[in-house]
């Protein structure tokens, strides 16, 4: 697959694992060794949930023979500042890890951070995203936690988008939640059900699916199934 940019991963759940080692491999060959990991979505779990993350993502760096930046940006301000943003220049791959999607949202949304992301994604740097940094990709970031309070606004990196991480588990998790998001989808937006352990690579329209299972596209209530190697069609 060819792309315009760097290519864009979204991931349904397993970042840093040894099972998803190859996907990352893939997405920062070529482009570098720095790979810059960021979790500020699991700061709200707790200092050592956010230490467990950054480990996991130097283990990965270390297995696959690259440089592991971690930066995990906690408030605003650390969002803006200069210093904070230079970290992300070399970087081959740039990867926001889970947690709480609109956390990680509210923190880094239109500050400098994320506009220098932008910038090297469309300069051919890879991105990627699992689970609330997948979700955080796009404009609408629906509450899976608490489905009742609605949402947030999330990067806009991909407008016409919506994504339902650790899809496989989904019914057993939130069983109305689907049915919330579809009831107020916007014309023109496609939702993507990404599964654990698996990754949709491409962007912004064109997709692969990678992993260990499939991801799902959601259309009036009907589930149509991608599975790991075949590839689909979202709106851009």
């Amino acid at each position: 697959m060819t792309f315009s940019r760097g290519p864009l991963a979204l991931v349904g759940s397993g970042e840093y694992l040894p099972s998803m080692q190859d996907i990352e491999a893939d997405l920062i060959a070529g482009r570098g060794r720095r790979y810059v990991q960021i979790a500020t979505a699991a700061v709200p779990d707790g200092d050592d949930v956010v230490a467990k993350w950054e480990r996991l993502g130097r283990e990965q760096a270390d297995r696959m023979g690259v440089d592991a930046v971690t930066i995990t940006i906690r408030t605003r301000d650390q969002a803006n500042d200069p210093e904070v943003v230079q970290q992300l220049d070399g970087a081959g791959l740039i990867y926001f890890s889970g947690g709480d999607p609109g956390f990680l949202a509210d923190t880094v949304r239109d500050t400098l951070f994320i506009k220098r992301t932008f910038e090297l994604w469309q300069e051919g740097v890879a991105l990627a995203g699992c689970s609330a940094g997948a979700m955080a990709m796009t404009s609408w970031i629906p509450s899976l936690r608490h489905p009742v309070k609605g949402g947030t606004e999330g990067f806009a990196f991909l407008p016409n988008l919506r994504v339902l991480p650790h899809f496989d588990k989904f019914p057993k998790w939130i069983p109305d939640v689907v049915s919330r998001i579809m009831h107020d989808l916007p014309a023109g937006v496609s939702v993507v059900g990404i599964d654990e352990e698996t990754a949709i690579v491409g962007g912004p329209s064109e997709w692969k699916v990678v992993g260990r299972q499939s991801a799902w596209t959601l259309d009036n209530g009907e589930r149509t199934e991608h599975v790991s190697g075949s590839t689909f069609s979202t709106n851009n």
